[in-house]
């Protein structure tokens, strides 16, 4: 399961969002701004305040930057 950490207004998000819909990527959306526990678990998991984040439960991988992200699923997506 792919968990992205966002904010509504931050256009890096919106740009991460956009290649997980082009690449077909099935991924479960946390508001940082609407919900204390996901900020709680944002800080937790990557240690600062910053969105987008990503979290890839099943390889245990975590990046910041929304460059990062989209390279990252976007390799993930390929055979």
């Amino acid at each position: 399961m792919l968990l992205l950490y966002t904010t509504p207004m931050c256009p890096y998000c919106e740009r991460v969002k956009e290649c997980f819909s082009r690449a077909g990527t099935t991924y479960e959306t946390r508001d940082v701004s609407a919900n204390v526990a996901y900020r709680d678990e944002l800080c937790t998991l990557g240690g600062k305040m910053q969105v987008p984040f990503l979290v890839d439960e099943e390889r245990g991988v975590h990046l910041y930057e929304s460059n990062d992200i989209i390279a990252y699923v976007e390799k993930r997506q390929t055979p």
